[in-house]
C-alpha cells in the first residue's frame, strides 16, 4: 500500500523501491511517530473530523502498534515504504477505514519534521544525561587526588607545575559548555511542524498550539514552506555532537599520552584496555583511542548534513530524507563513547611520583621574573633577564637554582639570598589561588562550583 500511489498506472521498480524505501533505518522513529498520530487523532477529533469511537479506535491501534515495536514483533512488509507507511497500513489492519482518516490534513512533510524534532529531543535529554555522568566521574578522580603535582604543557613542551586535579577539572568544563550548547538547541528544536502540511499549511481548524503543547514543544512554526523544510536542528545539534566528540578527543589524547611509559602519569584499567596478538608485553588504550577516532566519523555526518542542505529549493526535497541515517549513527557512536570514557576515567590508576620526577626548575621562570617584578623591574625586562639566566643555566648545565648568586646580581641586582624561596613547585602552585588558577583552594572552590551544578541539573 503506497500513501501516494493513485495516480500511478505502473508498479515501481525494485531497483527504484531499494533505492527510496527508508523504512531500514527510519523504523527507530516508530515511538515519535506513534506519539505524533497519538495527538493529531485527538486534535482531528476536537474539530469533529473523526467521532469519539473512531478516535478511540486510533489510539488502541497505535498503542497496539507501539507495544509490537516495543517487544520487537512488528512485521514489517515490502510495501512498508517508510515508517509512516508501516504504521498506517498496520492501523488499517487493524481497526479498518477508520485509519484512512488519521492523514486529514497532514502529510508525511510536516510528519516526519515533527518525527524528527521529538527525535532529536529526546536523543539532546540522553546526550545532557550521559555527559553528567562523565563530570561526575572527573569530580570523583580529581577529588581523590587533590594535591597530586603534574607538569603543564604548551605546545606540548613543559610550561608550569600545576596540580593533577586541575587539569582533569578542565574537561568538565569543556562538557559544561556542551550540555549548554545542546540546551540552546534545544530550545530551537521544540518547535512543532504539525499543521504545516505538505507546503501550505492545513485546510482545518486544529490547535496547532494544543498539539505542541501536548507534546511537550515549546512553540510552533510560523511559516509552513519553511516548517516542512528546516533541519537546521538537525545540523545545529550534529555540530553538538561534533564538539562534544572534540573534547573527547582532547581528553583522550592526553589519557594516551600520559600512560605512554615514557610518561607513566597514568594507566588505564584493564577493563578498558587491550593486548597484542603478537607482543605479549603490550598494553593497549584502544578503548580511548576508539573514542578520539570516532570524532572524524562525527564531524563527516555534520558536513554530509550541511552539503545535502546547501543546494536545496525551497520547502520538502527528497534529499532530506538524507538527514537521519548519519544522524542515527552520530548518536549512537556518541552514545556508547561517552559511557565508554566515563568508565575510562572511573579506571584510570595515578602515579604522582612520576608526576613530580618530571617537574623541573626551568618550568619555574616565570616566577623568577615575578620575583623580579616584586622588586620593581617592570615584567617585560624581567623576562628578557630570566632568559638570560635560563640561557646561563644551559651553557654551563646546571638547574637554576646551583646558579651562583654573584651570577644573577650580574644579570640582574635585585636577586638576593632569598631567591631560593622561588624554587619550591607546590609554592609556585599556591600562588595561583585566583578563581580559574591551579593552587589548591581554587581547585577546591572549582569543585565546589562543578557539584553544585551537578545537583541542580
Amino acid at each position: 500500500m503506497k500513501l501516494w500511489g493513485g495516480r500511478f498506472s505502473e508498479g515501481q521498480s525494485d531497483l527504484m523501491k531499494q533505492f527510496n524505501d527508508s523504512f531500514r533505518f527510519d523504523q527507530r522513529l516508530y515511538a515519535v511517530d506513534i506519539q505524533g498520530s497519538l495527538a493529531y487523532a485527538e486534535a482531528l477529533h476536537s474539530i469533529g473530523l473523526i467521532t469519539s469511537a473512531e478516535r478511540d479506535s486510533i489510539q488502541k491501534g497505535l498503542e497496539k502498534i507501539k507495544n509490537e515495536f516495543d517487544a520487537g514483533q512488528f512485521e514489517a512488509k515490502a510495501s512498508d515504504e517508510d515508517i509512516h507507511t508501516a504504521v498506517e497500513r498496520r492501523l488499517s489492519e487493524l481497526i479498518g477505514e477508520a485509519a484512512g482518516k488519521l492523514h486529514t490534513g497532514r502529510s508525511r512533510n510536516d510528519q516526519v519534521a515533527l518525527d524528527l524534532r521529538l527525535y532529536v529531543m529526546e536523543e539532546i535529554g540522553q546526550t545532557i544525561s550521559l555527559l553528567e555522568v562523565l563530570q561526575q566521574q572527573i569530580i570523583t578522580k580529581a577529588e581523590a587526588h587533590m594535591d597530586v603535582l603534574m607538569p603543564g604543557f604548551t605546545h606540548l613542551q613543559p610550561a608550569q607545575p600545576i596540580l593533577f586535579s586541575h587539569w582533569l577539572l578542565s574537561f568538565f568544563w569543556m562538557f559544561e559548555r556542551d550540555k549548554a550548547r545542546l540546551n540552546d538547541v534545544l530550545a530551537r528544536t521544540s518547535v512543532s511542524p504539525l499543521g504545516s502540511g505538505a507546503l501550505a499549511g492545513n485546510p482545518f481548524p486544529i490547535d496547532r498550539e494544543k498539539i505542541a503543547e501536548k507534546l511537550g514543544m515549546a512553540s510552533i512554526s510560523m511559516n509552513s514552506l519553511d516548517a516542512v523544510s528546516d533541519r537546521d536542528f538537525v545540523a545545529e545539534f550534529l555540530f553538538a555532537l561534533s564538539l562534544i566528540a572534540v573534547h573527547i578527543s582532547h581528553i583522550a589524547e592526553d589519557i594516551v599520552l600520559f600512560s605512554n611509559p615514557a610518561f607513566n602519569y597514568l594507566q588505564i584499567g584493564q577493563a578498558y584496555s587491550t593486548g597484542s596478538s603478537l607482543m605479549p608485553q603490550k598494553r593497549n588504550p584502544d578503548s580511548i583511542e576508539l573514542a578520539r577516532a570516532k570524532t572524524g566519523r562525527i564531524i563527516s555526518a555534520l558536513v554530509n548534513m550541511l552539503i545535502v542542505l546547501k543546494g536545496l529549493p525551497s520547502t520538502y526535497n527528497k534529499d532530506l530524507q538524507e538527514d537521519k541515517e548519519a544522524l542515527f549513527d552520530s548518536v549512537d557512536n556518541l552514545t556508547l563513547t561517552l559511557s565508554v570514557v566515563a568508565g575510562v576515567v572511573d579506571s584510570l590508576v595515578v602515579f604522582p611520583e612520576k608526576m613530580l620526577a618530571h617537574l623541573n626548575e626551568a618550568m619555574l621562570a616565570t616566577d623568577l621574573a615575578d620575583y623580579l617584578v616584586d622588586r620593581g623591574i617592570p615584567f617585560r625586562e624581567a623576562h628578557h633577564k630570566i632568559g638570560e639566566v635560563i640561557r646561563y643555566a644551559e651553557e654551563n648545565n646546571i638547574p637554576l637554582s646551583e646558579i651562583p648568586l654573584p651570577v644573577l646580581k650580574s644579570i640582574a641586582p635585585q636577586f638576593e639570598e632569598d631567591t631560593q624561596k622561588v624554587f619550591n613547585f607546590r609554592q609556585a602552585i599556591c600562588k595561583k589561588d585566583g578563581v580559574g588558577g591551579t593552587a589548591p583552594k581554587a581547585v577546591a572552590s572549582q569543585i565546589k562550583a562543578a557539584k553544585k551544578i551537578l545537583r541542580a541539573k
